[in-house]
């Protein structure tokens, strides 16, 4: 039947198509739909209308006044979204209002229930059948992203996570559609078009299907883009080398994860060995890369030494500063200067980098026999390790002076407890005074007096603090850094347990890397010959002295807890300065299935879970499989902070005022003070 434009009022006839201009349209009051269409609906069916044209006719009625005289109006019975969506295109001069619109005219059933029918009796499409179509719009017909979305009123990103669905494997949606997997479980093995993947991860699930077990296994051989191989390689070059990224368009996946490890691997040493032919260029001998830092390499190592500059640098580096002064004063960052004046003071400041580093530089026989490590950071970034010499290279790098002369080496002293043997003794004899002039005391007589000299020694160095934390940082560093435990005459020995055969991987994790740090911005500044160490030591200031002493001393710190080894006073001494120094193991350690929980038995995670999270989080997990359970706690223990009993610092203990103390302690009269002398001896 050909439709009939109505440009006047319509008689009361029913059942027959007609064109009404759009201007003529209302909004029935009878609509069954009372919660009106969501902006995005609207959207949508305009952007269908555009591309399509109106696929389903309008149902109206004639609008009368109360007399029942036509109005020559008519009121939408079914179809108000599609006069919604027209109204918008009319606002954007896509079309007129006077633009015809094909109707239904119904004036034999009742409205209300003509749009309630509407809304009520239809069947949706099944997700899993939209997906599927928008993937034959895409290979079909060509369409991409954009196009899709613009002809269905939906965003690109909306349109290709659709795409990427109706990706997934047909065994899996089929699954979906018998309800046998969720939209957030198919969400989850869509983060790969690969099928056999899919459906091998889909057998291999066992009761929990949480999305992040499924997302878990489906990228369990891959490599996230936070690893710091891919941070390194970098993805248009791993993409470049053939290698495929696969991303989560469901969920934040913060680059993506990297398909081929083997791949970045190889890429990753290939560009390691790049940097170390420019280091070897420097002169060294050698340079080796590798990806983790070969910690078993058995070699010396030697450190650059101070350099004086140059009457020219100097001047330049007195130039620069005052230049860096003038151009910053009156700034607090970079943000607030104009950028012609943040330019030239960020090439102000490199150039006063530069002449600085020339402070210091590696002896020419360290370089000529000596060589370096390129390896990989923590975070992706690189990191050159100079200064290493091989065992046959190490009398070349650094030649040692000529042995003394036979019989002119001291004998090693006696311990103080150590008692001469019979006819050691160095009797003194009248007979012995007509000898020969200028011959040397004897050995015994030099034990005897230099043992004088050791007791004035301590005493003296006792009254001294200052000189005494000299003493002992020179006799630390002396052993820490140059490992000439004879250097000092302090009989201290410092003891630097390695904790690599303790815990896996510990000496690659960014708190190792800050100890070696600190480690290597010393021993940059040292001088080459142990000699010299004292006068280094003196000429710091008390501030920088007391820094070098307690980098000494916090190298030899050993809280190990070890079944073999027990030491109930020193594990307590190590809480106590864990306490003092508000220790917070939480800020670089977390339990994860590897650091703690898949080591511990089920009762462990689930009292963990309770501790970090809740009592109901607990009990969520608690029927789990130990490897499932695992996976979960590491999701729901991740930024809360939790520590296992062994990690955790002990509150502070309240201290008992000094002058309660002291009047518990000090004798009261002279009786006590006798008694006191007595336990003293």
């Amino acid at each position: 039947m050909n439709a009939v434009t109505e440009t006047a009022a319509a008689e009361p006839v029913s059942g027959v198509e007609i064109s009404l201009p759009l201007a003529k349209l209302k909004k029935s009051p009878r609509n069954a739909r009372k919660v009106p269409h969501g902006e995005a609906a609207i959207e949508a069916l305009a952007a269908s209308i555009q591309h399509k044209g109106l696929i389903q006719n309008l149902v109206v009625e004639p609008e009368t006044k109360d007399d029942g005289t036509p109005t020559g109006y008519y009121l939408v019975t079914a179809g108000e979204g599609r006069r919604l969506a027209m109204l918008v295109r009319a606002k954007r001069k896509q079309i007129k209002k006077s633009e015809p619109v094909r109707c239904w005219l119904d004036t034999a059933n009742d409205p209300s229930e003509i749009s309630l029918d509407e809304n009520v009796t239809r069947t949706p499409m099944h997700p899993a059948d939209q997906f599927e179509r928008f993937r034959e719009l895409s290979e079909t017909k060509g369409y991409g992203a954009e196009e899709i979305g613009a002809r269905f009123g939906v965003s690109p990103s909306v349109v290709k996570q659709r795409l990427r669905l109706g990706a997934v494997s047909p065994k899996l949606l089929q699954v979906y559609r018998e309800d046998g997997l969720t939209l957030d479980q198919l969400m989850a093995f869509a983060i790969t078009e690969d099928h056999a993947r899919q459906e091998q991860v889909f057998e291999g699930l066992h009761h929990n299907r949480e999305p992040w077990i499924i997302r878990r296994d489906m990228t369990a051989s891959n490599v996230p883009a936070t690893d710091r191989r891919a941070v390194f390689v970098g993805a248009d070059a791993y993409v470049e080398a053939g290698g495929n990224i696969i991303r989560d368009l469901f969920s934040e996946d913060r680059g993506g994860f990297f398909e081929d490890a083997g791949l970045l691997d190889i890429l990753a040493v290939e560009k390691l060995r790049e940097i170390a032919s420019e280091v070897e260029a420097e002169g060294w001998k050698w340079a080796e890369a590798h990806i983790d830092y070969p910690h078993a390499h058995g070699m010396r190592r030697f450190y650059p030494q101070s350099v004086p500059l140059s009457e020219e640098d100097e001047a330049r580096l007195d130039a620069l500063s005052t230049e860096h002064d003038e151009l910053a004063e009156g700034y607090s960052s970079y943000d607030e200067m104009p950028e012609d004046v943040a330019a030239k003071l960020e090439a102000v400041s490199d150039e006063i980098d530069e002449i600085s580093a020339k402070r210091s530089a590696y002896d020419a026989n360290v370089i000529a026999h000596g060589g370096a490590f390129v390896v990989l950071h923590h975070d992706g970034t690189v990191r050159v390790e100079r200064g290493f010499v091989r065992p046959e290279d190490e009398a070349f790098a650094d030649p040692q002076p000529e042995s003394e002369a036979e019989g002119d080496a001291p004998e090693p002293q006696a311990r103080e407890d150590e008692q001469p043997e019979d006819g050691d003794e160095d009797v003194q004899d009248f007979e012995d005074e007509d000898e020969e002039p200028g011959k040397p005391i004897s050995d015994s007589l030099t034990r005897d007096l230099s043992a004088h000299r050791t007791l004035a020694l301590r005493v003296a160095l006792g009254e001294r603090p200052d000189l005494a934390l000299i003493a002992l940082t020179h006799t630390l560093t002396a052993q820490l850094f140059y490992s000439y435990a004879e250097a000092g005459c302090l009989e201290v020995r410092p003891t630097v347990t390695p904790l690599g055969s303790h815990a896996d991987g510990i000496e690659d994790t960014p708190l190792a890397a800050k100890a070696n740090e600190a480690r290597d911005a010393w021993a940059e500044r040292m001088p080459r010959d142990v000699a010299d160490l004292w006068g280094f030591i003196v000429a710091l200031d008390d501030e920088k002295r007391l820094a070098l002493l307690a980098h000494c001393a916090s190298r030899t710190v050993n809280a190990l807890r070890l079944p073999w080894d027990r030491k109930p006073r020193t594990l307590q001494t190590a809480d106590r300065l864990a306490t003092a120094l508000a220790l917070d193991v939480a800020k670089d350690w977390a339990p994860t299935v590897d650091s703690y929980l898949g080591r511990v038995t089920k009762a462990h995670i689930v009292e963990a879970v309770a501790e970090g999270v809740s009592e109901d989080a607990a009990r969520r997990i608690a029927d789990m499989k130990k490897p499932d359970m695992a996976q979960a706690a590491e999701q729901l223990l991740a930024g809360t902070g939790w520590l296992p009993a062994v990690l955790r610092t002990p509150k502070a203990e309240a201290e008992q005022p000094a002058t309660v103390e002291a009047e518990a302690t000090e004798p009261q009269d002279a009786d006590e003070q006798d008694a006191y002398a007595v336990a003293a001896e």
